[in-house]
């Protein structure tokens, strides 16, 4: 099984030495790197490119610049999607939205983590569950999503920094 493999199915892999992942990674890179520098006025330059890195989009949506995923394909966006700037998804795993989601400035959805086990951590295993978020939810600024974690309909997620 390749670690791709075990990446997608959150078992426990190496993607610092797997020359599949590391060159998936790098194009997703490169083209999060030519979203960010597009003119923020070229909106249809910038949905277009949007296209390129996630691996399926709705029609209507709109995510603002700077961001950066690890792989781009293992997203999957909702019609209505918006996300404010700061977005970051490392997506080992998939990361879905459903319709009318609205993500606030700096939020991170991140779908790898790594053994508790300094001996196995240190050898660079990771793993990578996959995040849901479902219709209809707002999540407020600086919330950070863990691996394996799913978000139900209508809701409204904050970070403890938020007034009431």
């Amino acid at each position: 099984m390749s670690e791709k493999d075990k990446m997608l199915l959150g078992e426990i892999y190496n993607a610092n030495y797997d020359k599949e992942l590391i060159k998936e990674r790098e194009k997703a890179k490169d083209l999060c790197y030519e979203y960010n520098v597009i003119k923020p006025s070229n909106l249809k330059k910038r949905q277009e490119m949007m296209k390129k890195i996630l691996g399926s989009t709705k029609e209507q949506f709109l995510i603002e610049q700077p961001f950066m995923c690890d792989y781009g394909y293992n997203i999957k966006i909702g019609e209505n999607f918006y996300a404010n700037h700061n977005l970051v998804i490392l997506d080992a795993n998939f990361v879905e939205f459903g319709d009318n989601v609205f993500i606030a400035p700096n939020c991170g959805f991140y779908t790898a983590g790594h053994p508790i086990d300094v001996q196995r951590r240190n050898q660079g295993l990771e793993y990578a569950k996959s995040i849901k978020v479902g219709n209809n939810v707002w999540i407020g600024g600086n919330v950070v999503v863990l691996p394996g974690v799913t978000i139900g309909d209508n809701t409204v997620i904050r970070s403890r920094k938020c007034s009431k």
